[in-house]
């Protein structure tokens, strides 16, 4: 579903998984064990899956990390087909573009209801839009996609009648359609919480829906609605008896009553899980894909393969120069070198990725160059141009001694007031690949001279210091691709977007940041996006992100690595699925059925 795909292009921690490609992590259970919970509930059609950690909020508006649970319970107009990436109906049942580009109405189905059995209308679209998405008071990354042209200009959004909407932008804008998948909230529910404000003067809708909410208080247009939320433990989803969708039988879709998202924060625990039988989902990482595939017949599962999964991932410095409270966000000797272009172009010769490919994904992917997912037909290729940082450490101490760094006597690398290069790398705790690629990054950069500590810590910790405190020097991670349309990224590379990471601007609500600099380059590449999504010749529109990717490569606010194969193992009891990068295992869950093999 489209409010997947929304999501997945937002959120930081995103090749974590790809879409619900249901990752990975697995910690030790309280309470009960997934096999006891599975035969507790086993007079429901269930579905049990693992989730990275909690979640930190309900409220789809107001997340910035990957949730695997907003996937099912939110609904947009439209949606993506997980496959194809083509557009479908979803809320709306269909819409009609005017001859200009710049009018779109939506007509919706008939006889729509929220989970609580509501009337949903255009009044919701409407309110959705415009109280929400498009408020100001409202930190949303959502806004950043839906800005359009050199000034960020908004969309204006009017209801018709009950069921059609009309959306006017003031110029061609291109991926337009793509956005409208984000997920519908319900006016009837939420419009107070935006129009009462608390004694700092925000509406109080930035606290509602939080995790401590009684589940039958979140009102969705989703497949599912939340049952229940233990913490550190699991969220159980119900089948949301309003859904709209039926089979070609007529019966209410999703054929799957209930679902499990277990939190587990281990990849070992996810694994001993799934091969017990605890889980009917799993991501295959490369470690594990050797002994998983030799069980398929005998443990009743099958591994899916998707090609490269849409995430990027990458080490990226903590480029900003600015202040907050009178304090500088990164010491100012460490802030020198990472924003010096010859440091971040050495200390990526100096990562030899063709050996992380070959023995942290045992050869199980591709090296990675760009910002934009290899199917994307906007992705430029190293034969097209696209420049690459092929291992050499020769090369790095090059551009190092050029830039004014110099080695110690016993060859550790010295700024040129003699201070030592040492600096900090945090990632997710947890993933097994991600800090085994952390360790190899710390031993390569040893080798030209630089000390790297090297620290996994909590992902809502990561997610902190990423999104809100700004306290970091260099991080592992990845982030989504946002599938085939390079807009979904706009957040990312627009020099103010809410997940502009190496360069952060403050957030709504956040103390300011005083001195923060913003670069010719990043501007330009925010321009290149705001003229991409302006241009609706497709020819022209490849060529304009294919700068975007020069650029990105060339200055290298993202250092990138690996992308490995998109892959998950699936129990042969969960039928119906059609497996993709762009999809993962179940972006059809309203059509999926589980049986009792």
């Amino acid at each position: 579903m489209i409010s997947m795909t929304v999501l997945r292009s937002r959120s930081w921690i995103l090749g974590i998984s790809v879409l619900l490609a249901v990752m990975l992590a697995v910690a030790p259970l309280g309470g009960c064990s997934l096999n006891q919970l599975k035969t507790e509930a086993a007079q429901v059609s269930q579905l049990v899956i693992s989730s990275l950690s909690d979640p930190k909020t309900f409220n789809v508006a107001l997340s910035q990390e990957q949730n695997d649970v907003f996937g099912f319970i939110n609904e947009g107009l439209i949606t993506e087909n997980g496959v194809t990436g083509e557009l479908e109906p979803a809320l709306a049942k269909s819409w009609e573009i005017s001859n200009n580009n710049q009018r779109i109405v939506y007509t919706l189905r008939e006889g729509l209801k929220w989970s609580d059995g509501e009337p949903l209308t255009a009044e919701d679209v409407v309110f959705t839009y415009n109280d929400v998405y498009l408020n100001e008071k409202i930190p949303t990354d959502t806004r950043d996609v839906l800005r359009i042209g050199e000034t960020g200009v908004l969309p204006t959004v009017r209801k018709l009648n009950d069921l059609q909407v009309e959306f006017t932008i003031p110029e061609p804008f291109a991926p337009f359609l793509r956005v409208t998948g984000i997920g519908i909230l319900p006016a009837h529910t939420l419009r107070q919480s935006v129009t009462t404000f608390d004694s700092a003067g925000n509406p109080t809708f930035l606290s509602t829906w939080g995790t401590d909410t009684n589940p039958k208080d979140i009102v969705v247009a989703g497949p599912y609605q939340i049952e229940s939320y233990s913490p550190s433990q699991r969220v159980v989803l119900r089948r949301n008896p309003y859904y709209w969708r039926r089979d070609a039988q007529g019966n209410p879709l999703p054929y799957i009553e209930q679902i499990v998202l277990q939190v587990i924060e281990s990849l070992d625990a996810d694994l001993l899980q799934f091969r017990s039988g605890g889980l009917d989902v799993t991501s295959v990482s490369p470690e594990y894909f050797a002994l998983l595939k030799r069980q398929e017949e005998q443990r009743n599962y099958a591994i899916h393969s998707g090609g490269p999964t849409l995430s990027m991932t990458f080490i990226s410095f903590n480029l900003n120069k600015g202040q907050r409270n009178g304090r500088p966000l990164v010491n100012p000797i460490r802030s020198r070198w990472f924003n010096t272009l010859a440091f971040r172009q050495a200390v990526n010769y100096a990562i030899d990725r063709q050996t992380m490919l070959n023995n942290i994904f045992q050869g199980i992917g591709e090296l990675q160059n760009s910002p934009i997912a290899s199917q994307s037909p906007y992705y430029l290729s190293p034969e097209e141009g696209l420049k690459v940082y092929d291992y050499n450490p020769e090369r790095a101490r090059e551009l190092l001694l050029g830039a004014g760094f110099k080695y110690g006597n016993e060859g550790q690398l010295l700024d040129a007031d003699g201070n030592r290069v040492r600096f900090s790398l945090i990632t997710n705790a947890g993933n097994k690949t991600r800090e085994a690629m952390g360790a190899q990054i710390q031993r390569d950069f040893s080798k030209v001279g630089i000390q790297v500590d090297f620290n996994p810590i909590a992902f809502n910790t990561l997610a902190g210091k990423l999104s809100d405190s700004l306290d970091f020097e260099c991080f592992l991670l990845s982030i989504g691709g946002g599938g085939f349309e390079p807009n979904s990224g706009a957040n990312t590379w627009l020099p103010d977007g809410g997940l502009h990471a190496f360069n952060q601007s403050a957030l709504p609500g956040q103390t300011p940041i005083v001195g923060r600099e913003v670069t010719d380059w990043e501007r330009e590449i925010g321009q290149l996006y705001i003229k991409g999504a302006q241009e609706l010749d497709e020819a022209k529109r490849k060529a304009i992100y294919g700068e975007t990717q020069r650029l990105a490569q060339e200055y290298l606010p993202f250092i990138y690595l690996v992308n490995p194969l998109s892959m998950a193992a699936v129990r042969d009891r969960v039928q119906g699925v059609q497996y993709s990068a762009l999809g993962g295992s179940l972006w059809n869950i309203y059509e999926l059925k589980v049986t009792e093999k």
